[in-house]
C-alpha cells in the first residue's frame, strides 16, 4: 500500500502518525523531556562506536573516529544546555514589567538531515525536538540513509522503552528530495541543514524553517600570537574529520612578518606547503573542472588520499596541504569552502587588509557563518567582531572543535549553524532547544509603570532648531 502511494499521500500518513504522538507529547513535564533526551544521549554513548563506524562506511566522508568522538562530544554538550532548560510551561517571569512567558510546543518538526552528518544531526535534532514536546519526521540524504534510519530506529526503541509514542521520532523511508518537499511542504517547523540549495527550498515552503548558510570560515592570525600554539589548533582543526564540518577554517590570513615562521612551524606539524604546479594540480581535481561545484568524490579525504588523486608523491602522514592565495571570488575557487584538509594562506600588512580580506572572501562564500583571530591584542579582537558581517568570533581557540560547542566556551552545542541575514538565515544563533518552542507573552498592568516624559523619549529632538524652524 505504502508504495503505491503519492509523495504527497506517504508524508500525509507519517504526519498523521506524528501528530497523534505529539498531543500525547502535550500532556508532557519538564522532568519528563529532560529524562527522554537523557535516555536518547546515553544510548548514544552506547552506540557511538557503532554508528560512526556505520557512517563512515556508507559515505566513505571523514574518518570514523572523529565521528566518534562528535558523536561523544555533541551529544553531552547538548545535555549540558538541556539539564537547565525551561522549556516546559512557565519558562520566565518578570513581574517587574508583569510578564510571564510560556513555553508551548510547535507541533511536528521537519528535520532535513545532510550527508555530512548522517549520525549527529538527527540525534541533536531529535534531542532538541523532544525538549520541546515535540514530534519529529525526519528526511535523510539519499546517500546517509542507513545510517540516518538506524539511528532513528534506535531511539524510537528508546522512546517505547520509557512507554511513550515511538512515532515521536519518525525517519520517512523515502530519502528523495521530492518526499523531503512534502515533508516540509506539511511539518509545522522546518530545521534545515545541508546545502545552500535545500535551504533555499526550505524558505521557499510555505512553512516556517530555521536554516543554514555555507560555511567558508576565515582566519586571521597576527604577530602577536604563540606561533607554535596557532599551528597545532590550525592542524587540529583541519584533520579533524578531515574538514567534514562547515566550522572548518578554509582560509588563514596571516601577518607577512610571522609569515614565514608559521608556514615552517605548520610544516613541522606535518603539513605541505604546495608549489605552484602542486595547486593546479589539486585544483583540476578538487573541483569539477570548468565549474566552481566541490567534486564529491575527491573532499572529504586525507591530505595524502588528496594528494595522490593529484598525482603529487607526499608522505602518507601528511596532515594538511598549504595553498599560497592573493585574490578571492570565483577566478580563485582556493578562496571558497573546500571541504578537505586544503588550507588557503594569504598574507597581510595592516590589520585593516585582513578585515577587507576576510570581508571580500565571506562576500564570495560564508557570508554571515564565522570567523576567528589568533591574537592578545584585545583591541583588535573587538575591531574585528565589530566590522566582520558573521554570526560567530572565535578568538585564540581550534576552530572546528569549538565553534558549535565546547566544554571552555558558552556557545550552545549544535549542528546547524545559522549565519543571519548575511546567509540568508532568519537567526544568527546557532540551532537549538530555544528554536523548538513557541512562546506565549502573558501581560498585566503594572501600577509602578508609568508613560514617560517626552524629554526622556524624544531627547534633544525637542529642541533642535533643525525640526522646529
Amino acid at each position: 500500500m505504502i508504495n503505491t502511494m503519492s509523495d504527497s499521500e506517504y508524508v500525509a500518513s507519517l504526519m498523521e502518525r506524528a501528530r497523534k504522538a505529539q498531543k500525547i507529547a502535550e500532556g508532557f513535564t519538564q522532568e519528563q523531556v529532560l529524562e527522554l533526551s537523557q535516555a536518547i544521549g546515553w544510548t548514544t554513548v552506547l552506540n557511538a562506536e557503532a554508528w560512526a563506524k556505520l557512517n563512515y562506511e556508507e559515505t566513505g566522508l571523514g574518518n570514523w573516529e572523529s565521528k566518534y568522538g562528535t558523536l561523544l562530544n555533541r551529544v553531552k554538550g547538548v545535555l549540558r544546555d538541556h539539564v537547565t532548560a525551561k522549556s516546559v510551561g512557565i519558562c520566565e517571569r518578570d513581574d517587574a514589567h508583569g510578564l510571564i512567558k510560556i513555553a508551548k510546543p510547535v507541533g511536528v518538526v521537519g528535520a532535513i538531515c545532510p550527508l555530512t552528518g548522517a549520525a549527529v544531526t538527527p540525534i541533536l535534532k531529535a534531542m532538541n525536538g523532544i525538549m520541546g514536546r515535540n514530534a519529529v519526521v525526519f528526511s535523510a540524504h539519499p546517500h546517509g540513509y542507513k545510517t540516518t534510519s538506524t539511528v532513528v530506529e534506535a531511539m524510537r526503541e528508546v522512546l517505547k522503552k520509557y512507554d511513550v509514542p515511538e512515532d515521536l521520532l519518525i525517519c520517512s523511508e523515502r530519502p528523495t528530495h521530492s518526499a523531503s518537499a512534502e515533508i516540509m511542504k506539511q511539518c509545522d517547523l522546518i530545521v534545515a541543514t545541508g546545502s545552500s540549495s535545500l535551504v533555499k527550498a526550505a524558505y521557499s515552503s510555505g512553512t516556517p524553517a530555521y536554516g543554514v548558510g555555507t560555511g567558508n570560515v576565515v582566519g586571521v592570525i597576527d604577530e602577536t600570537v604563540d606561533i607554535l600554539d596557532s599551528a597545532a589548533k590550525i592542524v587540529s582543526s583541519k584533520t579533524n574529520d578531515y574538514a567534514i564540518g562547515c566550522s572548518t577554517e578554509n582560509s588563514i590570513v596571516v601577518q607577512t612578518s610571522i609569515y614565514d615562521e608559521l608556514m615552517k612551524a605548520l610544516i613541522d606539524q606535518k603539513s605541505h606547503l604546495c608549489t605552484p604546479e602542486e595547486k593546479a594540480k589539486i585544483q583540476s581535481i578538487l573541483w569539477i573542472p570548468g565549474t566552481t561545484t566541490l567534486n564529491n568524490n575527491v573532499i572529504c579525504r586525507s591530505a595524502y588520499e588528496i594528494a595522490q588523486a593529484a598525482g603529487i608523491d607526499l608522505p602518507e602522514d601528511t596532515t594538511v596541504l598549504l595553498v599560497e592565495e592573493t585574490g578571492y571570488g570565483p577566478e580563485y575557487p582556493f578562496s571558497g569552502d573546500k571541504l578537505s584538509p586544503v588550507l588557503t594562506v594569504y598574507r597581510y600588512e595592516e590589520f585593516e587588509d585582513a578585515i577587507q580580506l576576510t570581508l571580500h572572501i565571506q562576500e564570495y562564500k560564508g557570508a554571515g557563518h564565522s570567523v576567528y583571530i589568533y591574537s592578545k591584542n584585545e583591541d583588535r579582537i573587538m575591531e574585528f567582531a565589530h566590522r566582520t558581517h558573521t554570526s560567530r568570533v572565535q578568538v585564540n581557540q581550534c576552530q572546528s572543535r569549538s565553534n558549535a560547542g565546547a566544554w571552555n566556551n558558552g556557545i550552545p552545542f549544535s549542528t546547524s549553524m545559522s549565519c543571519g541575514t548575511w546567509g540568508g538565515n532568519i537567526t544568527t544563533e546557532p540551532v537549538n532547544w530555544k528554536h523548538y518552542i513557541n512562546i506565549t507573552w502573558v501581560h498585566r498592568a503594572v501600577d509602578t509603570l508609568k508613560e514617560p516624559t517626552d524629554e526622556y523619549c524624544f531627547g534633544s529632538a525637542m529642541t533642535d532648531p533643525r525640526l522646529n524652524g
